[in-house]
């Protein structure tokens, strides 16, 4: 199955052959900034089912674990599209609000549940 993401003016686009290999809603303090919202959610598929199209600049800032993780993002709108984390660099995430049908991608696992608004609440199959 081929699942379609891009930024807000849909100037960057990424494509997902195949099904995910987790999607992760975290609560951390950076993805809460990235996002400006109370969680991100990434959508995990492996590197080799992706393809890009557009124009992305990255933004790269160290994670929890020491290693990098670098964020592409959309110049003319801002989005942040997807982002590659080195410590599990056969991945590809992509942000779930990215994706032009996301009724069926539904979080498998919270983490950072230590930085979690008290009113987010998940209920996992």
């Amino acid at each position: 199955m081929k699942r379609a993401a891009s930024c807000s003016c849909g100037q960057l686009s990424i494509t997902a052959d195949g099904e995910p290999v987790k999607i992760s809603a975290c609560h951390c303090r950076a993805c809460q900034r990235r996002t400006g919202s109370a969680f991100g959610v990434a959508v995990f598929f492996h590197a080799d089912q992706m393809e890009t199209a557009g124009v992305s600049i990255s933004y790269v800032r160290s994670g929890d674990s020491g290693k990098s993780i670098e964020f592409r993002f959309c110049p003319a709108c801002g989005s942040t599209v997807f982002w590659m984390p080195e410590f599990r660099k056969e991945l590809v995430a992509v942000a779930l609000g990215c994706f032009a049908d996301s009724s069926t991608l539904v979080p498998t696992q919270s983490v950072y549940e230590e930085s979690r608004l008290e009113w987010v609440l998940f209920e996992f199959p």
